[in-house]
């Protein structure tokens, strides 16, 4: 089994570009989602840490944003609550997709948290900073403070495409994705 990890900026088109490949994803953002709806021993854990925040359960994104506004400093102590069982989770995905020729992996924090390996292939997408802008403005939750603040968590652009075997450019157009996506499992193959 191959792990390619899809890697960029905030609002690149990584899910999308990741769900092109035609093998099983691994998202961390809708795996942490689902933590926020089903895990207790989540909800418990940030009640203790910010006992004065209204945080219910099932825990909304919304009221975790919230809190991250108002402190921004909570952040790094939200991730290493939530980050264990991120880990968790891939270990067992992969476990599971072992015998597929590839898996993708679409995990904002990757590199940051030293989640890939050595043989990863990382691909880095690429798309215009214009159309990123738009993209996330779309977003129902767009708060700019926030995204700021989760940037600041992450490598600088620059650093991620240097250290990514590939590029995918995203122009956000279904057909040209697919295409680069084509082509770069030919080269792969």
């Amino acid at each position: 089994m191959i792990r390619l990890a899809v890697v960029g900026d905030i609002g690149s088109g990584k899910s999308h570009v990741a769900r092109q490949f035609g093998y099983p994803v691994f998202n961390a953002d809708s795996e942490v989602a689902k933590i926020y709806k089903k895990n207790k021993s989540f909800y418990q854990k940030i009640k203790k840490i910010f006992p004065n925040c209204q945080i219910t359960f099932p825990v909304k994104k919304e009221d975790i944003s919230k809190a991250i506004q108002e402190n921004p400093k909570i952040i790094k102590k939200i991730i290493k609550i939530i980050h264990p069982a991120i880990r968790y989770k891939m270990y067992k995905f992969i476990k599971k997709n072992k015998r597929k020729k590839y898996v993708i992996l679409d995990i904002p924090l990757l590199l940051e948290n030293k989640l890939n390996k050595k043989k990863d292939i990382l691909i880095f997408i690429e798309a215009k900073k214009r159309e990123i802008n738009k993209r996330l403005k779309r977003r129902k939750n767009y708060n700019l403070k926030i995204i700021n603040t989760l940037k600041k968590l992450q490598l600088p652009v620059e650093i991620k495409r240097k250290k990514s075997n590939f590029t995918i450019k995203n122009n956000f157009n279904n057909d040209s994705t697919k295409k680069s996506v084509k082509n770069l499992l030919k080269k792969l193959n």
